[in-house]
């Protein structure tokens, strides 16, 4: 008979809820086929959600189809689990269902077993503050949930072969759950779509922050910014900048350190947004801060978070932070994650490598421009539309503001232009008109004559044609 612990039998119904873990004792176990595994993130990911890790568990070696590590390291894990009193093992990968199933038949009763997905899809249910994000991760855990209820169900029909319904109330009740989430989820993007036409048809640009978290993108936010809007986008009235706007300095005088102490775990915390307006070379921009992208996350479960990462795809141009500290083949594999994730975008997507003054030297500048243009190149016409988008990346240092200046010119020069020329009465019609334009664009040059004026004038293009229609009815 199957082990009935809280993985399995206190979910059988298909409930995604999650009992809190404060104060429970975890195992984390990590398999690597080529490398000692590093439990680092693992370990701190486990304690992001509330458990005491007590022991780790590693193994180099291919994975095993039953328990994902072998036979012999799972036995260890069994006695390891018992002579710590723990309450649960997490796992630092994807488990399938039936190694799920699997492991928890192999531990002792009321031992919990959980996998990085399941246990970073409960992190961000812990910081859903809005309705987009609750939906969002419900979607995902809905999806992640059903076949392992699958397993468990079918794994209960083996032990009494009387009974055997392959459309168990239970999946029809997830799948029933899915669908109506699915549509809520379709609601709230459309709201945000229209939202993001609202604002354009004002005058605004809007411009992405993509990139895993740590990456600086905080700093970015910060350095563009002129005041802080709120979480979900609408811009502020005025005011000064949330508390801890200012760029912080940690111990070892990086401007990122302090700041990656404080969202660290952020990409297990939530996925809202943040947005603050930015006035740029005379474009008045609305930045949104995304959520930071995870490494081992399911395409399953990022397809769930598509109102978060649709103000990435659909924004008029993509700041993608990197982080310079990294090592080149990091690096490359974080571009390649981050590009995988975001699929396609509509406007050009500006890779911006943060941190440039922890490196040594120009050489080493160069290895990660290189490691940045080598990720795209590999993905180049292999179905991620994002990876033809790329621009030549800028290398930027928030502690010293290299680059930053340059970054403000490439972000500006990214966004979709037109110019035209006006010739307008010199009357009090056109003064107005000039006020809106300033509201809405740069106003490059105005010159006056006795009964004229003439203005160059430039901004998205559709504000322009809208600057035009204006002109022309003042003509009339």
């Amino acid at each position: 008979m199957s082990n009935t612990n809280d993985a399995s039998a206190d979910r059988r119904d298909g409930s995604t809820r999650t009992e809190t873990a404060d104060g429970s004792r975890a195992i984390v176990v990590a398999r690597d086929a080529d490398a000692v595994p590093d439990t680092t993130e693992i370990r701190a990911l486990t304690e992001a959600v509330g458990y005491s890790v007590v022991d780790a568990v590693t193994q180099r070696r291919r994975e095993d189809p039953t328990y994902a590590v072998g036979r012999g390291k799972a036995e260890e894990l069994m006695r390891r689990a018992a002579e710590t009193d723990a309450d649960a093992v997490v796992y630092d990968g994807e488990l399938t269902p039936g190694q799920t199933a699997a492991l928890t038949d192999l531990l002792p009763a009321g031992v919990s077993v959980l996998d990085r997905t399941r246990v970073v899809l409960d992190r961000f249910a812990d910081g859903a503050d809005s309705r987009a994000a609750t939906l969002q991760v419900d979607l995902a855990r809905l999806r992640y949930w059903k076949p392992r209820l699958r397993e468990l169900i079918a794994r209960d029909y083996a032990d009494d072969l009387r009974f055997h319904n392959e459309d168990d109330r239970r999946v029809l009740d997830v799948e029933r759950r899915i669908e109506a989430t699915e549509r809520a989820l379709d609601a709230v993007t459309e709201t945000r779509r229209e939202r993001r036409r609202e604002r354009r048809e004002a005058g605004f640009d809007l411009v992405a922050l993509a990139g895993y978290t740590n990456a600086g993108k905080s700093t970015l936010l910060r350095r563009l910014a002129d005041d802080l809007d709120d979480p979900d986008g609408v811009p502020a009235t005025g005011g000064t900048a949330a508390a801890g706007a200012t760029p912080a300095t940690g111990g070892d005088g990086h401007a990122d350190v302090a700041t990656a102490a404080t969202v660290a775990d952020r990409l297990f915390e939530t996925l809202e947004t943040t947005t603050r307006r930015a006035t740029v070379g005379g474009r008045r921009l609305l930045v949104t801060d995304t959520v930071g992208f995870v490494d081992a996350l399911p395409h399953e479960a990022v397809r769930s978070f598509r109102a978060t990462i649709a103000a990435t795809r659909e924004a008029d141009a993509v700041l993608l932070a990197v982080d310079a500290t990294d090592a080149p083949d990091r690096l490359r594999e974080k571009v390649a994650v981050s590009l995988r994730a975001v699929e396609e975008t509509s406007g050009p997507v500006l890779p911006v490598l943060t941190k440039v003054d922890a490196l040594a030297g120009p050489e080493s500048i160069d290895a990660r421009l290189a490691a940045v243009d080598e990720a795209a190149a590999a993905l180049s016409g292999a179905g991620v539309p994002a990876a033809d988008r790329l621009l030549d990346p800028v290398p930027v240092s928030a502690l010293d503001g290299t680059g930053i200046d340059r970054l403000r010119e490439r972000t500006v020069a990214a966004l979709p232009t037109a110019e035209t020329t006006l010739d307008l009465p010199n009357d009090g019609a056109t003064q107005r008109l000039l006020a809106w334009a300033h509201d809405h664009g740069d106003v490059r040059d105005v010159s006056y004559e006795a009964d004229a004026v003439r203005v160059r004038f430039a901004g998205r293009p559709d504000v322009v044609a809208e600057a035009d229609r204006r002109a022309a009815a003042l003509g009339e």
